[in-house]
C-alpha cells in the first residue's frame, strides 16, 4: 500500500518499466546491456537507486551486473526488498532517507549512476543533495512530475526558466527522455510524469572561480520576484545605479529580467556587480 505522506506512486505498468529500462540502458534489449557482473567497464561504476519501492526497477538494475545500492525510506518496503539480494549478490538494500545518505560513501570509490522514482514534493532537495556529489556522478535518471521536468530543461527566455533550471544546468545537461502517463503508476498521481536524464558535467566551467553556493544564492536573489527587473531584485546588493552599471558592462539591457540570462551571463553579472560595488 502506498503511503501518501511519502509521496509514493509505484511504477506498476510493465511496459513502461521496460521502456525506462531501455532508456537508461539496463534492459536486456539495450545495445550495451551486460548480464555479467565480472564485465570490466571503462571505469568502475555502481548504480544508486532512490526510492526502490517494491523493486519495480531494482531487478533491471541488478540484472545488468554492476553493483546496485537500493535506497528506500519506507522500512517495511526495505525489508521486503532484501529477498532480492538472494538472487542478486551485487545488490545492497539501504533503509534510509536519501537526503541523509553520503553518496560518496555508498559508491565506495566507484563512479555512480543514479536512478530514482522521486516523490514530487521533494524533487528539488534531492537534486541539490546529489549535485553536492557531482564529481563522482556520471548521470542521473529520475522519474518526476512533467511540469518540474520542463523547468529543469527550460532555456533562457522560456516561461519555465527559473532558479531550478539554472541550478540543474550548472551541474548537468538535462533531457526529457519519456513522458509517462498517470495510468502507469499505482496509485495514479494527479499529474503526468517524465523520465529525465541529467548527464554530468554541466556548465560549471562558465562560473569559473566564483564559489558555487554563492553563485546559486545570487541567482536565487535574481529570481526573487520573477517578473521584476534585476535592478529591483538586486537592491540588497547595491544601489540601483551600480546594478545598471554592471548590466551595461555585461552588455545587458537596464530593464533585463532574470529569466532572460544564461548561466554565463549570471556569472558575468555577479563579477561585475562585485567589482562595481567594491569601488
Amino acid at each position: 500500500m502506498a503511503r501518501q505522506r511519502l509521496g509514493q506512486h509505484f511504477l506498476a505498468d510493465p511496459d513502461w518499466r521496460e521502456q525506462i529500462a531501455r532508456a537508461i540502458r539496463v534492459s536486456a534489449h539495450s545495445a550495451d546491456f551486460s548480464v555479467s557482473p565480472d564485465r570490466a567497464p571503462d571505469k568502475p561504476y555502481c548504480w544508486i537507486e532512490i526510492g526502490a519501492g517494491h523493486g519495480e526497477m531494482t531487478e533491471y538494475l541488478a540484472a545488468a551486473g554492476a553493483p546496485v545500492n537500493a535506497i528506500e525510506i519506507d522500512a517495511s518496503l526495505a525489508r521486503r526488498l532484501k529477498h532480492l539480494t538472494q538472487q542478486f549478490p551485487n545488490l545492497q538494500v539501504i533503509s534510509s532517507d536519501v537526503l541523509k545518505v553520503d553518496i560518496a560513501e555508498v559508491a565506495a570509490g566507484r563512479h555512480a549512476r543514479i536512478y530514482g522514482n522521486l516523490p514530487y514534493y521533494i524533487t528539488s532537495p534531492i537534486l541539490h543533495h546529489l549535485f553536492a556529489f557531482a564529481p563522482i556522478i556520471d548521470e542521473i535518471h529520475v522519474v518526476i512530475q512533467l511540469e518540474v521536468a520542463e523547468r529543469l530543461a527550460a532555456q533562457p527566455g522560456g516561461r519555465d526558466y527559473g532558479y531550478l533550471s539554472v541550478a540543474t544546468q550548472l551541474y548537468s545537461r538535462p533531457e526529457i527522455v519519456l513522458e509517462i502517463p498517470r495510468e502507469a503508476f499505482d496509485p495514479p498521481p494527479e499529474v503526468a510524469s517524465a523520465l529525465v536524464t541529467l548527464r554530468l558535467p554541466g556548465q560549471l566551467s562558465k562560473v569559473g572561480e566564483i564559489d558555487k553556493q554563492q553563485f546559486l544564492d545570487f541567482v536565487k536573489l535574481c529570481f526573487a520576484q520573477k517578473r521584476k527587473t534585476l535592478v529591483n531584485n538586486l537592491r540588497s546588493l547595491g544601489k540601483a545605479g551600480d546594478v545598471r552599471t554592471a548590466l551595461e558592462r555585461c552588455c545587458l539591457r537596464p530593464d533585463a529580467r532574470a529569466e532572460q540570462l544564461s548561466i554565463a551571463e549570471f556569472a558575468g553579472l555577479a563579477r561585475e556587480l562585485h567589482a562595481v560595488s567594491a569601488r
